[in-house]
């Protein structure tokens, strides 16, 4: 099947046999805030080991989603499951938008990194081994003896993603994380975030502003409607990784973005 077929859902684009295991499996999703009705009765699956991007209109649900997904907020009612295991069985990773305040000021970048584990009662010597082979893994350059207000805006959001990474999530939950980057930053982040998706395999889920890079960074982009939201599209991403700057160009982004463009205008203009 082409891979820019219409479909409303990921596992449409396969056969019976070759479309990959649903991770992140949610049922009869409902959640109202103060009278308004964000999702009702909301169904998604999200592949295992792929890049999901979550992308729609202002105000539809986005960040929401992955919340209720990742269990910061409690869900009104309906069902969230990981591989068929419940949240409190699963290990799970969350990159918040706000970096400078995700991280510990007092801390030094390892430190920061290492509390993750340290919450989890991991011994010390341990923790620091599994940080040092994070590190050596991802080829990270920086100084992480330094403290976040040393460090630059993308620095700190490298070593947000790394915290969240060296518990080994089996889901990484990425809400906005370059919003407050500059465009040379931006692509950095992009390119590293990259190399830690092809080095790790973790399902990850990202919700972007930015068309570009939501479709750049994913392999399944989930396009949300107006509130109550719904998926208005759910297309596979066809290029090959790793990608680089040239691959904006590239004819099967183009097109893809252009569609997805479609979708995003023609759900704004519902009234």
């Amino acid at each position: 099947m082409n891979a820019l077929a219409s479909v409303g859902s990921y596992r449409t684009l396969y056969g019976p046999d070759d479309a990959p295991t649903p991770h992140i499996t949610v049922r009869g999703l409902s959640k109202t805030f103060q009278g308004v009705v964000i999702y009702d009765n909301f169904n998604l699956d999200i592949p295992r080991g792929r890049f999901t991007s979550v992308f729609g209109p202002n105000g539809c649900g986005k960040s929401t989603l992955i919340n209720l997904i990742a269990g910061l907020i409690p869900v009104d009612k309906g069902e969230v499951l990981f591989g068929g295991k419940t949240l409190a069985q699963t290990r799970i990773g969350y990159v918040f938008q706000n970096y400078r305040e995700a991280l510990f000021p007092w801390m030094t970048a390892f430190a920061n990194v290492e509390y993750a584990l340290t919450l989890r009662k991991v011994p010390a010597k341990q923790a620091k081994e599994r940080v040092n082979a994070l590190v050596e893994r991802l080829g990270v350059k920086i100084d992480l003896t330094r403290y976040p207000y040393e460090m630059s805006g993308g620095q700190q959001q490298l070593v947000s993603i790394m915290r969240a990474l060296v518990v080994e999530p089996e889901v990484l939950f990425l809400d906005e994380p370059f919003s407050a980057l500059d465009y040379e930053m931006t692509l950095f982040m992009r390119d590293q975030l990259q190399r830690v998706f092809e080095e790790t395999g973790t399902t990850m889920v990202l919700v972007s502003h930015d068309l570009e890079e939501a479709v750049y960074l994913a392999d399944y982009v989930l396009l949300l409607s107006r509130r109550p939201a719904k998926i208005a599209d759910f297309p596979l991403v066809p290029m090959a990784r790793p990608r680089h700057p040239s691959t904006l160009s590239d004819p099967d982004f183009v097109e893809l973005k252009g569609r997805c463009l479609e979708t995003f205008q023609r759900e704004v203009r519902k009234s």
